[in-house]
C-alpha cells in the first residue's frame, strides 16, 4: 500500500475521533468581535498551538499588539506561525485559516446551542459555529498531519503555517506581520514558499467540488446620525424636532434598490459588462436557480436567471445593509443617535479607496437634501481589495487531480462572492500562486444560524487536503 493510501486509509479508520477534535475546536467561542470573548480567542489559540505542537510543528505566537474596541484597548489574538519540514528537494506550501468565528447566540435562531458540537446522525451533519468557518478545514490539516506522524511516513512536501485569530474583524495586523516576515528573507517564516493553500471558500452547491480563483474585495461603512443629547419621548417631542432615526432610514433607504442596483452613482458603471464569451463560462456551471433556493431556503433570487445570478455573486458588486444600533426596541422613545451599518462587495478594477470617495459623496449629498438639523457621521471601517488568479497554474492542476482523486469528477472553476483579504496580501507579498481549495458545501451557512459541516466533507476533504499535498509533490513546477 502507498504512503497516500496509507493515509487515506486512517482517515476513514480515525474519523469518529476526528470528529471529537472539532467538538473540542467548536466548544471554544472564538468570537474576534467585540470585547465580550477576546479572551476566547486566546484560549483557542493556545489550544491550536497546543495541537500543532503534538504533531511536530515548530511554532512562534506572534504578537500584532493591541487596538480600541468600544473605547477600550485589548490586546490582539496571537497569529500562529509554524512550520514542518525543510527539505530543500521539496516543494514547500504556506497554509493560511482562521481560527476565530462570528458571533453565535441560541436567541438568534439557532436550533441548538451554537458552540456545543451536534451531530446529526440522520443526515451526518456536524452543526455548531465554526465547523465550516473556518475550523474544519484548519482540523482538516491536523488530520493529515497526525495521520504522517501515527504511520511513521514523511509528509511530501514542506509546509508553513499561518493561522490567524480576527479574520472575522478585519485581520487587524496581519498585513504588516506578513510583510516584516517577508522582509526577513530566509530568516522569515515565509522563505522558500513556492504556493499558498488557503481553505476558507464553499462549493458552489451540495454536489460538485470546485477549486476559487477569484474573490470580491469588500468595504464596511458606518453611518452615524445624532440630535438631541439623550433619548426623547415621542408623545412629549414626535413631529416637533429631526429625528435621528427617521433620518438614517432614509439614507438607508438610498443605497441599494429592491433588485440590487447600487444607488450610489458611479459604483456599478465602473465595472464592464460581460461578453458572451464570459457569459458562457456561468452558463457552463454546475448551479441552479434551485441550488440557491436551497442554500438560502427560500425562493428568493433576484432572477430566474442562472447566469445573472452567478454574476451578481462573482464577478459585479452588491452593497447589503446589516444593521441600525441605538434603536430602543419595544420602548417608546426618540432614539438621540442611531448608526446603520453596510457594506459593499467589489470587483476588479473597484478599490476601496475609489468606492470610499464615491459612497462618502453620495450619502452628504442625500443628507443635505433632508434639511435636518441633525448631524450625520459616514465612515469606513476596514476594506480589502478584490482579487484573481491563474487557474492554469501548476498549483491549480495539482488540486485539481487531487479533487479527480477523491471526489472522482471533475471540480468547477469559480469566482467567490465572498472576502478574505490575505489573499491579495499574500499574492502581491510573496509573489506566488494562491489557490483556494473548499472543503465545505455551499448549503453550510457559514456566517448564518445553524452553521454546519457534513461529516462527508470533513472526512473527504481531510482525504483532499492530504491527496493535494501529495499532487503538488509530483507535479512539474
Amino acid at each position: 500500500m502507498s504512503s497516500r493510501s496509507r493515509v487515506m486509509h486512517y482517515i476513514d479508520q480515525n474519523a469518529d475521533r476526528f470528529v471529537q477534535r472539532l467538538a473540542d475546536a467548536v466548544a471554544i467561542p472564538s468570537i474576534s468581535q467585540g470585547v465580550m470573548h477576546r479572551h476566547d480567542v486566546f484560549r483557542m489559540a493556545a489550544w491550536l498551538n497546543g495541537q500543532l505542537k503534538e504533531l511536530g510543528v515548530t511554532t512562534e505566537l506572534a504578537d500584532l499588539g493591541k487596538h480600541i474596541v468600544d473605547g477600550q484597548e485589548l490586546p490582539l489574538p496571537p497569529v500562529i506561525l509554524g512550520r514542518i519540514g525543510k527539505e530543500p528537494m521539496k516543494k514547500t506550501v504556506l497554509i493560511y485559516n482562521h481560527y476565530d468565528v462570528q458571533p453565535a447566540e441560541r436567541e438568534d435562531g439557532w436550533a441548538t446551542e451554537p458552540f456545543e458540537l451536534v451531530v446529526d446522525e440522520q443526515n451526518g451533519r456536524l452543526i455548531g459555529r465554526g465547523s465550516s468557518d473556518d475550523k474544519g478545514p484548519i482540523l482538516g490539516w491536523l488530520n493529515i498531519l497526525e495521520a504522517h506522524k501515527a504511520l511513521g511516513l514523511e509528509l511530501p512536501v514542506n509546509i508553513r503555517f499561518c493561522f490567524e485569530g480576527m479574520e472575522e474583524s478585519g485581520s487587524v495586523g496581519l498585513d504588516d506581520l506578513i510583510a516584516s516576515e517577508a522582509a526577513k528573507g530566509r530568516e522569515g517564516w515565509f522563505d522558500g514558499v513556492d504556493c499558498v493553500c488557503i481553505s476558507d471558500t464553499y462549493w458552489m452547491n451540495t454536489r460538485t467540488p470546485c477549486l476559487t480563483y477569484g474573490l470580491r474585495g469588500i468595504v464596511y461603512f458606518r453611518m452615524t446620525v445624532s440630535g438631541p443629547p439623550r433619548d426623547l419621548h415621542p408623545g412629549g417631542f414626535g413631529r416637533m424636532v429631526h429625528e435621528p432615526m427617521t433620518d438614517l432610514i432614509f439614507l438607508m433607504g438610498r443605497l441599494v434598490a429592491p433588485n440590487g442596483a447600487i444607488l450610489i452613482p458611479g459604483i456599478d458603471d465602473m465595472v464592464h459588462s460581460a461578453d458572451a464569451e464570459e457569459r458562457e463560462i456561468y452558463d457552463r456551471l454546475d448551479y441552479s436557480i434551485k441550488d440557491v433556493e436551497d442554500a438560502v431556503g427560500a425562493p428568493i433570487t433576484l432572477s430566474d436567471d442562472k447566469a445573472t445570478v452567478l454574476m451578481g455573486r462573482m464577478r459585479l458588486p452588491s452593497l447589503s445593509l446589516h444593521d441600525i444600533e441605538g434603536g430602543a426596541g419595544a420602548k417608546t422613545v426618540i432614539p438621540a443617535c442611531v448608526t446603520g451599518t453596510f457594506s459593499i462587495r467589489i470587483v476588479p478594477p473597484q478599490t476601496p479607496e475609489l468606492v470610499e470617495a464615491l459612497v462618502v459623496k453620495h450619502v452628504k449629498e442625500e443628507f443635505v437634501k433632508l434639511k435636518s438639523k441633525n448631524k450625520l457621521k459616514i465612515e469606513k471601517t476596514h476594506g480589502a481589495k478584490p482579487w484573481a488568479t491563474d487557474y492554469k497554474h501548476w498549483n491549480y492542476e495539482a488540486a485539481r487531480r487531487a479533487t479527480e482523486a477523491i471526489y472522482k469528477r471533475s471540480p468547477d472553476l469559480t469566482r467567490e462572492g465572498g472576502s478574505i483579504p490575505v489573499t491579495l496580501t499574500f499574492s502581491e507579498i510573496l509573489g506566488v500562486n494562491i489557490l483556494l481549495l473548499p472543503m465545505g458545501r455551499g448549503d453550510d451557512g457559514a456566517h448564518s444560524t445553524n452553521e454546519k459541516l457534513d461529516r462527508s466533507n470533513f472526512v473527504e476533504g481531510s482525504k483532499l487536503l492530504g491527496t493535494y499535498l501529495y499532487e503538488v509533490a509530483a507535479i512539474a513546477s
